[in-house]
């Protein structure tokens, strides 16, 4: 029997409408706020936080089915509006639109406590300053009661979901579901480092987080929840425009993990899921994260609560900006700022060169004076190929004379131009180098003693030469140990900044198609292209309406006109759809860069002169993201004395 055929002639039936009961609308709202219960653990906390607390703890049984307690130490509720407080739609957190359109408190629609108490057994016990004795309520029997306790309110549920088995079956294991509790008074824990934080899984203590009032109170309450390594292997970030804050601290690409487990973007110190802050982040570490690895961050977003909106999902743990775009630069510039100083750059902050030092004099951080960039074989344009000059051919002509550049040539980016201090021997192909003699000229002169010897090498982070093995990695030492470094990925890795750099100071140029190209687009796609054409033009693209189910590409960026046209329109239409169109064509221009880098760089087995490899240390030293290759790659580990010395059980 066709069972579907029975079903449509079946004859058909008008239903009537009717007012739900109050009971099941109930139900459908708790659905909606309380998953599981660390859904019941983030919203309890939520208030108790808006309270005011200086000290929250929670109490936890079976994994939160058996009792979630929330205590703290807030300002409390008076026993008139106890009852009020577990009504539906009841708070004290807005009171009219305005308040609603900007909310600054964690709770705003008066949900919570009621939907949880249609589905467990509720007691929440207050009381407020100005109240002589704490007042409990249970809030099925509606009774009220005196009970012992100090300022504050508890919350306690217990048998959460008895009222919906079905619910109930959906639950994971206590395990789990303890883990999934923990983690939601962990995101709360870590923006907040002036609140205790204590937690108890069956009468035991599980976590606690003590409050902290230090200067260095955040860093410490990372450390505390993430642990002292993830403080050891990040950096700190923290960028002001147009009076919006972003700061925090992101990890060190070598500190990237399997898992997006360590991902903590805070609004307005609200634990979001936010797909724009998300891009920004990923779009920051495409240069140096490697495969398919995640990076690790703690980010606040401090804005107007005018300029964002919290009231677009029932468990508000997303958000929408009115300027998306905006956000989305500010996060990625920050990022990538914090991350392209080389990972010694802070040990060249904290050095004092000395006088007469091959390393001069150092500005601020790892910049340097324009005369000791030359004096060590950099210019302030980057010493890339008279080709990729402004004022020379076409980017597209560029690409074709650099893919064409011998090893020899391609060296020229980074080879000094004077002997260094640490070989006065001039390298094998020197005479081949162009010599600028009035550079030569009016370069600083070099000492050459055994002391200025000491001292240059004191201040170089990366130290001093020794020796090549198997022609791929160089072997150098500095205070601390030994370097190891692999050639070709430190060359890959400055050639391809200064590539960047050289494209980043020209405008985007568009090249026309001899054949146009068409392809069938979606309604979302076609009206992304209509909308956008500016856009698109200031990105090098010309796409239009051929028909109305085809878009027509008649010009692409110089750059990328060798690629796939048409996946690279697509995604350029789906970037700005989220405001970052601008995004994809870096992306694809520094793939092509990247490639580029990677031929040019010098390859294995290249001998090279002690003047060479000391040099490549040097540009290291001032070449941002040098720790990575452009695969995401290190470019270079260190052994301390201390692990040489374990190795060989000295001192043992």
């Amino acid at each position: 029997m066709n069972t579907s055929s029975s079903f449509i002639d079946s004859p058909l039936v008008r239903r009537p409408i009717a007012e739900l009961a109050q009971e099941l609308i109930s139900q459908i709202a708790a659905g909606e706020v309380v998953e599981r219960p660390a859904s019941v653990v983030r919203e309890l906390v939520d208030n108790a936080l808006d309270a005011q607390s200086r000290g929250i703890t929670v109490r936890l049984q079976s994994g939160g089915v058996r009792l979630i307690s929330v205590e703290d130490d807030g300002v409390g509720i008076s026993q008139e509006e106890l009852a009020l407080a577990l009504k539906r739609h009841a708070t004290s957190k807005i009171s009219n639109l305005n308040d609603l359109e900007s909310v600054a408190s964690m709770g705003f629609r008066g949900e919570a406590l009621a939907a949880i108490a249609s589905i467990s057994e509720l007691m929440i016990s207050s009381r407020p300053q100005d109240q002589a004795q704490a007042m409990a309520l249970q809030a099925r029997s509606g009774e009220l009661s005196v009970v012992a306790r100090g300022l504050g309110t508890t919350v306690e549920v217990r048998e959460l979901f008895f009222s919906t088995p079905a619910r109930r079956k959906f639950l994971k294991t206590d395990a789990t579901e303890l883990a999934h509790c923990v983690e939601a008074v962990r995101r709360h824990a870590l923006v907040r480092p002036q609140v205790s934080f204590s937690i108890y899984a069956e009468g035991k203590l599980l976590e606690q987080w003590r409050a902290s009032g230090q200067d260095n109170a955040f860093d410490k309450r990372v450390a505390d929840v993430l642990g002292a390594e993830f403080l050891t292997n990040s950096v700190t970030l923290d960028h002001v425009e147009n009076s919006i804050r972003v700061y925090g601290r992101v990890g060190l690409p070598a500190s990237a993990r399997s898992r997006a487990d360590q991902q903590f973007s805070y609004v307005n110190q609200r634990y979001v899921k936010d797909k724009v802050i998300n891009h920004a982040v990923r779009a920051a570490y495409q240069d140096v994260l490697h495969g398919q690895k995640q990076p690790v961050y703690v980010l606040f977003i401090e804005i107007d609560p005018k300029r964002v909106d919290v009231n677009v999902h029932p468990t508000k743990i997303e958000v929408r900006f009115r300027e998306s775009r905006e956000i989305h630069q500010l996060v990625l510039h920050a990022i990538e700022r914090a991350l392209a100083a080389p990972r010694l750059g802070t040990h060249i902050d904290s050095l004092e060169p000395h006088e007469g030092s091959a390393m001069g004099e150092v500005s601020s951080g790892t910049t340097f004076s324009k005369t000791q960039n030359d004096a060590r074989g950099l210019s302030t344009q980057g010493a890339l190929p008279k080709a990729w000059s402004s004022s020379g051919p076409t980017w597209q002509q560029s690409r074709m004379d650099l893919s064409a550049h011998h090893l020899s040539q391609v060296e020229r980016m980074w080879a000094p131009r004077h002997p260094s201090p640490l070989d006065t021997s001039m390298p094998v192909g020197a005479a081949d180098l162009p010599q600028d003699e009035e550079q030569v000229a009016s370069a600083p002169k070099v000492l050459t003693s055994e002391s200025s010897l000491s001292n240059a090498q004191q201040d170089w982070p990366l130290g001093r030469a020794l020796a090549q093995l198997h022609g791929v990695y160089l072997l150098a030492e500095n205070a601390q140990g030994l370097i190891l470094v692999d050639i070709h990925a430190a060359h890959e890795r400055i050639v391809y900044e200064r590539l960047k750099t050289q494209l980043d100071a020209q405008a985007i140029s568009s090249q026309s198609l001899l054949i146009a190209q068409s392809f069938s687009a979606t309604d979302e796609e076609m009206v992304i292209a209509q909308e956008n054409t500016e856009s698109l033009r200031a990105l090098g693209f010309d796409v239009s309406a051929l028909s109305t189910k085809t878009l027509v590409i008649r010009a692409v960026p110089a750059p990328l006109v060798d690629g796939d046209l048409v996946s690279l329109a697509r995604s350029v239409l789906h970037e700005l759809s989220l405001n970052t169109g601008q995004f994809v064509v870096e992306q694809a221009r520094n793939e092509l860069l990247a490639t580029m880098a990677c031929h040019g760089a010098v390859r294995a087995n290249r001998q090279l002169t002690l003047q060479e490899m000391n040099e490549l240390l040097r540009q290291m030293e001032v070449t941002e993201r040098s720790d990575q290759c452009n695969h995401g790659r290190p470019t270079w580990q260190a052994l301390s004395m201390k692990s040489l010395d374990a190795l060989f059980l000295r001192g043992r």
